[in-house]
């Protein structure tokens, strides 16, 4: 009995510790807790970094990638973290085909047989906007190959120079060649800007050619686009070629501007117009740059504001004198729907405009009237 006393504690101890090393239950939990892509290029699928990365959440059974738009979805290869000890069927990183709204199945199985749970996995193509604003300051002028008067560009990535901004100055040259470069109706203002420099434009008389031609006055001008110097003496609205090819969606037209009106306003025979005053010119306009027939096409002088072509207009209507540098804003006014597609393949032109007399066109305005421009922006979208 002595000899039991001492054995039934020890076993007693025995089968306590053989309980402790018994076997866990096997886990019952199927879920996929992350799914993922691993891409070489990632930044060309995914418009962030995060969205290749997806945490799924408990109560969520249908997995869906969201990638830019143009990306090749026929043989992409899912990663996914599970439970522990559960299986995936397909395999993590076996290769499928997403394409077409296509969806892949897969079942998590649990690590005791017992429990399953099916998954959906797909991808969405998206196009996300962004802003982007252009910017315009003029800093970049330099007088043309012959000398006589001044031009504006901006500035290629490269340093080189995109002539992408235009003036009548050209025109103005047949009448009054022998004028100095600031005489001429566009002029910089070399440090009299915002910040920096700016644009002065000023409606000047043509003199005794002008008044023979019935060409009076050049208003002071300055545009998107270029001007065709053998058109002044004949179709004088064909010399100006207005816009360059754009890829963005403008939302918004600001800038800064002085104003002052001449003091007499004239119409094309050199009347006198009582009572009226001058009028500068600040818009801009979206238009698509090809016809229905595929024909390249660019407005001029005569249609800018009137082509059937025009998508959206932002036209300060009324500028209003201003002694001091005033700000201009103005939403772009759609009046077609804008073309995606045709938008990313620069199938519209921009045309930007100031000119310190409204009629110069027609040349109508007061001798004198001076506008001057500096810090002008674009606000845009772009969709990728």
């Amino acid at each position: 009995m002595k000899y039991l006393s001492y054995a039934l504690p020890a076993l007693f101890y025995i089968l306590c510790l053989t309980s402790c090393f018994k076997d866990e239950p096997l886990n019952a939990e199927c879920d996929i807790e992350t799914a993922w892509i691993h891409a070489d290029n990632p930044e060309d699928m995914f418009f962030s970094l995060s969205d290749s990365l997806i945490n799924v959440k408990s109560d969520i059974t249908e997995i869906v990638f969201e990638v830019k738009s143009g990306t090749d979805l026929t043989a992409l290869a899912p990663m996914f973290a599970v439970t522990e000890g559960s299986t995936i069927t397909p395999a993590s990183g076996s290769v499928h085909d997403f394409s077409n709204g296509g969806k892949v199945e897969y079942t998590v199985r649990s690590q005791d047989g017992e429990w399953s749970r099916k998954y959906t996995v797909s991808f969405r193509t998206v196009k996300r906007t962004k802003e982007d604003i252009v910017k315009f300051d003029f800093e970049n002028f330099r007088k043309d190959r012959t000398g006589k008067y001044y031009e504006w560009s901006d500035i290629n990535e490269d340093g080189t120079n995109l002539n992408n901004w235009a003036t009548g100055n050209p025109g103005f040259m047949i009448a009054m060649g022998s004028a100095p470069a600031e005489n001429y109706p566009t002029t910089p203002i070399a440090d009299g800007g915002l910040d920096g420099a700016a644009v002065r434009l000023v409606t000047r008389s043509t003199g005794a050619w002008g008044a023979t031609v019935g060409k009076r006055i050049a208003a002071g001008n300055l545009f998107l686009g270029e001007f065709d110097f053998k058109y002044v003496l004949t179709e004088t609205l064909k010399a100006t070629r207005f816009g360059v090819r754009f890829d963005k969606k403008p939302v918004k037209f600001t800038g800064y501007y002085k104003y002052a009106p001449g003091d007499k306003f004239q119409d094309q025979y050199g009347k006198i117009i009582d009572g009226r005053t001058d009028r500068a010119a600040i818009y801009s306009v979206l238009y698509r740059n090809h016809d229905d027939a595929g024909n390249p096409v660019v407005l001029y002088g005569d249609n800018i504001m009137s082509s059937e072509l025009i998508v959206a207009i932002a036209r300060i209507e009324y500028v209003e004198p201003a002694s001091g540098w005033t700000m201009f804003e103005v939403d772009f006014n759609y009046v077609k729907e804008l073309d995606e597609e045709l938008l990313s393949n620069y199938g519209y032109n921009l045309a930007v405009v100031f000119s310190s007399s409204d009629e110069g066109d027609h040349f109508e305005g007061a001798i004198g009237s001076e506008l001057m421009i500096d810090k002008v922006r674009i606000t845009c979208t772009i969709t990728e």
